[in-house]
């Protein structure tokens, strides 16, 4: 194949033969800058997320330590006892109306609430476990008079 190329270049008259070569030159450089410059437009890109992933590697190194201690500091009801820290959240989340407590003999505290919201009683019982590590025992939740009403009966237990 390539002689018979060959052949065919040298039988072109010297002007044609300038002309092949000229657009052969210049289709190569398309093929190539057409070839390279998405490779490119890649690497520029894998750069710049290469930078943005140090610095999100960076931050991570300094709130780390401090995200350590808090995931370590166990949440508490410091010396409050599982009666006032559940009366106390209950008028925080303005429930305390409904709210009738029972401490129990095994450490535990039987919480009765009547005819409370229960986004209400969402929040409260929210609020007990993820700010003062309360743990709920188990739960029964009934319907109330209205929609969005419920009567509870909660067993809590201090973590």
């Amino acid at each position: 194949m390539m002689p018979k190329l060959m052949a065919w270049f040298r039988a072109l008259a010297p002007r044609e033969q300038r002309m092949v070569a000229i657009g052969g030159a210049a289709a190569l450089l398309l093929l190539l800058v057409g070839a390279w410059l998405p490779v490119e437009q890649r690497v520029t890109r894998l750069e710049r997320q290469v930078q943005v992933r140090k610095a999100d590697l960076a931050w991570l190194q300094t709130v780390g330590p401090q995200l350590a201690a808090l995931r370590a500091r166990p949440a508490g009801m410091g010396n409050e006892s599982l009666v006032v820290v559940a009366d106390r959240v209950a008028h925080e989340t303005g429930i305390a109306r409904s709210l009738n407590t029972q401490a129990g003999s095994d450490g535990t505290l039987n919480v009765r609430l009547e005819q409370v919201a229960f986004d209400s009683l969402l929040n409260w019982a929210g609020e007990l476990v993820q700010r003062h590590g309360v743990r709920v025992v188990s739960a029964s939740i009934d319907s109330g008079t209205a929609s969005g009403i419920v009567s509870a009966t909660i067993v809590l237990r201090a973590r």
